[in-house]
């Protein structure tokens, strides 16, 4: 009887290591359901829980459900939120911003080689991340930068001219002189209350997006896109140290390696 009660509290131990290893993350993105990067990311999330049989389990949280995406940075630096797709956050670290930096490419050969594997920009970021104890694990990039307006454009390819249009911009010193220097009034707001702003008139339209993000989320409140190619709009699947170091080494390189895939 001893030997059998023994035996059964082994294999109940064991059977709760083998819970314990399991992982159920959340990760946050901008866009609204069904979107092509929400479907991309359920994608990914099927691949990490194949590739390690079920032991990671990751849940896609569209449309800023958990937050706007510099709080959601806050918090995977804290590891209250696991994972993220998004832009980065400058609020915690003002030289981030240097990812959003206006011109800084101008084709898509040169946003590989600057925001691709091993390019100046993606090294800095990873560091600046890691000093936040969050890991960058691939950079998703999305498309050139333009302005949405909720109204007529006034002299779009003068930019000497002030054009009285008051527009919202991220919360980033860049953008802010970016409208400025196109002409604008800028006004920092933030994502999550953008489409308000425009809606009830606060602002007559967007800079910080390109023409899929103005679609996805703005085109309700959008009368007039102006292809401006601002800036190289990319973002960072990042995930907490914290929330990385729970999982097992085979566990990590799995989901490494997907994110990797992702990437490509």
């Amino acid at each position: 009887m001893k030997r059998f009660m023994t035996g059964t509290a082994v294999a109940a131990l064991m059977a709760l290591a083998g819970m314990a290893q399991a992982a159920d993350l959340k990760m946050s993105h901008v866009r609204p359901q069904d979107t092509t990067i929400d479907k991309e990311l359920r994608a990914f999330a099927a691949d990490v829980e194949a590739a390690t049989a079920g032991d990671v389990t990751i849940r896609i949280f569209p449309a800023s459900a958990l937050g706007d995406y510099t709080t959601v940075q806050e918090r995977v630096s804290v590891g209250a939120i696991d994972m993220a797709t998004q832009p980065a956050g400058a609020g915690a670290d003002r030289r981030m911003q240097i990812s959003s930096f206006p011109y800084l490419a101008n084709t898509w050969d040169e946003a590989r080689a600057i925001y691709g594997p091993d390019g100046p920009v993606r090294n800095v970021m990873a560091e600046l991340y890691q000093a936040q104890d969050i890991t960058m694990l691939a950079a998703y990039p999305v498309y050139f930068g333009g302005i949405a307006l909720n109204t007529e454009a006034v002299h779009p390819g003068d930019p000497s001219q002030k054009n009285g249009i008051k527009v919202r911009v991220p919360g980033i010193k860049s953008f802010q002189l970016t409208g400025e220097a196109l002409g604008y009034i800028p006004s920092p707001i933030p994502f999550s209350e953008a489409f308000t702003s425009i809606q009830t008139g606060v602002v007559d339209g967007v800079i910080g997006s390109g023409a899929e993000g103005y679609y996805a989320s703005f085109r309700d409140v959008t009368k007039t896109y102006i292809p401006a190619n601002t800036h190289f709009e990319v973002w960072y699947m990042i995930i907490s140290n914290a929330s990385l170091a729970d999982l097992d080494a085979e566990d990590q390189e799995a989901l490494k390696t997907a994110a990797a895939e992702f990437e490509a």
